[in-house]
């Protein structure tokens, strides 16, 4: 079990460890949250730190808030083309603000929300900015509930993308063309196509049957799915077909529910929506900031890791502070110098 440090006497330096509390480098090893939060504990009293911590919350709002308009004109498309339907009061969620709190926490409220239905099978849904540990609770909650998957699109995506493309080479093209390919008729027969079920040794997949494919997502994932021509041109079919995924999806993670399998599904409000399930919660961080610090930590601690590994010497908690205060002065120095001045002048 590892400990977080705490500070001794100020030092020019910044905070110097409590040597009461070894195995500094055994905890960057982790790379978890109690990484992040060791990271955050050495260096925060650093200006350096704090000023990429700051750089870190603006991308990372900026980034959401750009996905979630992508996100919505993709719903707008499907409800332009009567795949998907307009909802006149979208679902609520309880809020969970997480500042202060460990995973286990926020696991704990969304365990005692959910109650009995978990002896059942229900669906989960997660939302929230990147940085709100979306991604670590659904992990804590596959460990601490019966019969837990977690559920993501992507794969669907991927899955009408092959077939897309394959659509494509069987009309001879050189190159995939979205405009030939991704009409409604063509996307509602690649949906088709698609089908969710119990196929072998009584495990839910998805099937992908047509075009010649007769494939199991879960037997493809890795390889056909991740194919250079899936991959570059998922964007372009994700943007016409938000509603029919979000549709397969609903489905799909209903049918699982009903099966007795507690379903964890982390995504955005825009097509969450539309899944069907009276469990919702939005992880919410009431100081911005804090997710920066988080972000940063967690690109310091990989860095760090990575030049201690590969260098020589000791790896004491002298030596690892050391990696990252460097880790720290070379991500810094990648800041642009007009993203610093902008910085300063919202301060």
């Amino acid at each position: 079990m590892f400990s977080c440090f705490t500070k001794k006497k100020p030092a020019a330096g910044g905070p110097v460890l409590d040597k009461a509390a070894p195995g500094l480098f055994d905890v960057l090893c982790l790379q978890d949250a109690t990484t992040s939060a060791t990271v955050i504990s050495v260096l925060k009293s650093d200006p350096t730190f704090t000023v990429l911590s700051k750089c870190e919350a603006e991308a990372i709002i900026a980034r959401d808030q750009e996905d979630d308009q992508k996100l919505e004109a993709g719903i707008q498309i499907s409800i332009a083309s009567g795949s998907l339907a307009v909802q006149d009061e979208p679902p609520k969620y309880k809020c969970i603000d997480v500042l202060g709190k460990t995973p286990d926490d926020v696991c704990d409220i969304i365990l005692a929300d959910v109650g009995d239905a978990a002896q059942e099978g229900c669906v989960i849904v997660l939302c929230g900015l990147s940085g709100t540990g979306k991604g670590t609770t659904v992990e804590k909650l596959k460990s601490k509930l019966p019969n837990a998957t977690p559920w993501s699109n992507g794969n669907v995506f991927r899955s009408l993308t092959l077939l897309a493309v394959t659509w494509c080479e069987q009309q001879g093209m050189e190159a995939f063309n979205a405009e030939a390919a991704l009409t409604r008729e063509n996307i509602e027969q690649f949906m088709s196509m698609l089908s969710f079920g119990k196929f072998v040794d009584d495990m839910w997949d998805i099937r992908i049957n047509g075009l010649g494919l007769d494939l199991l997502v879960s037997q493809v994932k890795n390889t056909d799915l991740k194919d250079p021509k899936v991959g570059k041109n998922i964007p372009t079919v994700a943007e016409v077909t938000q509603g029919d995924v979000v549709k397969f999806a609903a489905g799909a993670t209903s049918q699982m529910g009903a099966d007795g399998i507690n379903v964890l599904l982390e995504g955005r409000q825009a097509t969450v929506n539309y899944v069907p399930t009276p469990f919702r919660y939005t992880l919410v961080m009431s100081n911005p900031v804090t997710i920066g610090e988080r972000r940063a930590a967690q690109r310091i601690a990989a860095s760090a890791l990575a030049a201690l590994e590969s260098g020589e010497g000791a790896l004491d908690d002298q030596a690892t502070e050391s990696g990252l205060r460097e880790a720290l002065a070379s991500i810094f120095a990648e800041i642009p110098q007009l993203t610093l001045i902008n910085l300063a002048a919202k301060s």
